[in-house]
């Protein structure tokens, strides 16, 4: 089991939801969706991190949309965090960013295509914050093992495993449930991230597409086999996102989807 600050992730304490817009767009909009989040973690009593990043620097195109950068991405964040009191989440791409990020951030996100990068995961761990790792579409479930090592060797057990698909041939992601529970076996609790599931790499030739119409059902079936929580990209008009819209929840379906995840989680516990 993870604890951050007052949520306890793992060993069958209920659902963790981690949520938010992909990029920070705006402070305006990024303070309102991370209001919303706070308010449905109110009204279904469930625990809901905000995550969002400041910088997506590992864009296809270079005239990609990477968001507001370090400093001015980690001031939002720090004040989502006034303001809302949500657990908050981001990723970070080079070692560089690693000591502002951890005086902000609750748990310190590994990026996919990073996660084998030793210098990068190490200096992570030594934070001692908790470390979301997320599994590379390259990799087997298995093969998180040694990754896991480099951050246990630097005295840091708060580690989270993300599952977010692995490549299937060409602009393809498929979701192999079996992930879930070989990753399990590390020990550590296990997120479902429903979104990036759902991508298409490159689809549109110089950015990613998505089918966002299989992100619901694929969120029930990673619960009903025993995920620990779920990892949902939101935006109010996915359409007009600027990163990852394809792949997006819209917003306003986030609340009636937590519903059925919660039912499915409590049958089963």
């Amino acid at each position: 089991m993870v604890t951050v600050r007052n949520i306890k992730i793992g060993s069958g304490k209920g659902l963790v939801f981690i949520a938010g817009p992909c990029v920070i767009e705006s402070e305006n909009l990024t303070l309102k969706i991370a209001d919303r989040l706070k308010k449905l973690s109110l009204k279904l009593k469930v625990p809901i991190i905000f995550k969002s990043s400041f910088d997506k620097a590992n864009r296809m195109s270079l005239d990609s949309y990477r968001g507001p950068g370090l400093k001015k991405g980690l001031s939002i964040l720090r004040k989502v965090k006034q303001e809302t009191g949500l657990v908050i989440l981001s990723d970070i791409h080079c070692v560089s960013q690693v000591d502002a990020a951890s005086e902000v951030l609750d748990i310190i996100q590994i990026p996919a295509f990073l996660c084998r990068q030793t210098d990068l995961v190490v200096e992570v761990a030594k934070t001692k914050k908790a470390v979301n790792l997320k599994k590379g579409q390259f990799m087997a479930p298995r093969d998180l093992g040694p990754i896991i090592n480099k951050i246990v060797s630097q005295g840091n057990k708060n580690i989270i495993l993300t599952e977010r698909g692995v490549s299937f041939g060409y602009n393809n992601l498929v979701t192999d449930m079996r992930s879930l529970a070989i990753m399990r076996g590390f020990g550590y609790p296990v997120i479902f991230d429903a979104t990036h599931s759902v991508q298409v790499p490159g689809g549109k030739g110089t950015c990613s597409g998505g089918q966002n119409e299989f992100i619901e059902p694929l969120a029930r079936a990673a619960v009903g086999f025993g995920c620990d929580g779920v990892f949902l990209e939101v935006h109010p008009n996915p359409g007009k996102a600027l990163c990852d819209g394809a792949n997006s929840l819209k917003l306003q379906r986030l609340e009636n989807l937590l519903k059925d995840l919660i039912k499915i989680d409590k049958v089963l516990k």
